[in-house]
């Protein structure tokens, strides 16, 4: 196994996954005790025709936010080492699969950060323009709104995030080409590398001649293009990995 990728000194180009927000006390979704693994009905929540066709699965889904551990949740080891990259004066962006912000709290510059499956703190209208807060619509929940709909125009409300059999923003994957394309190193951390168009980006960063490294616990689609693979815990590898590079 070659080590020679750590000195390289170009752009980084950075796919994290749910598996880099264990360690901060948000469970993955595919892993063995993932939220999915362990209640393969909670998949529906992330479904787009679902969720707009099944009020009731809306008010589990509004429920589901409020209690989301993300609110409590902070940044970790992981997390950290990625903002010290990019502090270090490393050229470093991140594609997130994340919708936790856990990046951008940990000081990684939300310029640098692309959240190619949205965010949970925002939410918008499907019918129209209406954008607001999540805590401002929880508040409306906790009040006695099990579904609330759109004050503009009546319209289903949810979360600013890109669920199953949702359209992605094209602008946004846009960026997130240009970062697989344009990167010397390509680290995927956390991620199962399943669910596309975010797991090719490994194939874009290959075939754009970066090197990548793949840090996860279990074997992915992807491993057989891999330069390196390791299976050691995240919280503990992340750190480790940018030490090496920023020494090299």
């Amino acid at each position: 196994m070659t080590t020679e990728w750590r000195s390289r000194t170009g752009r980084i180009g950075v796919l994290t996954g749910a598996g880099i927000s264990t360690d901060s006390g948000i469970p993955d979704f595919r892993g063995p005790r993932g939220v999915w693994t362990k209640d393969p009905i909670a998949e529906l929540l992330s479904t787009y025709q679902n969720y707009v066709s099944d009020p009731d699965l809306r008010k589990r889904a509004w429920l589901a936010r409020r209690d989301n551990p993300a609110w409590q949740a902070v940044p970790n080891p992981a997390h950290n080492a990625l903002a010290d990259l990019e502090r270090a004066g490393r050229a470093v962006t991140i594609i997130t699969q994340n919708i936790d912000r856990l990046h951008q709290r940990a000081g990684s510059s939300p310029e640098r950060v692309i959240e190619i499956h949205g965010n949970m703190f925002d939410v918008v209208c499907i019918e129209c323009d209406f954008q607001t807060t999540m805590a401002a619509t929880l508040e409306r929940v906790t009040a006695g709104e099990p579904d609330p709909a759109c004050p503009g125009c009546g319209g289903i409300l949810k979360a600013a995030t890109v669920m199953f059999g949702q359209q992605m923003d094209r602008r946004t994957m846009a960026k997130a080409v240009i970062t697989a394309e344009t990167g010397d190193i390509f680290l995927a951390i956390g991620t199962s590398l399943q669910v596309e168009p975010a797991a090719s980006m490994c194939a874009v960063a290959v075939r754009a001649g970066a090197d990548l490294i793949i840090v996860n616990a279990e074997p992915t689609p992807y491993d057989e293009l891999a330069t390196e693979i390791i299976r050691e815990p995240i919280g503990t590898a992340v750190p480790r990995l940018v030490a090496e590079i920023l020494a090299a």
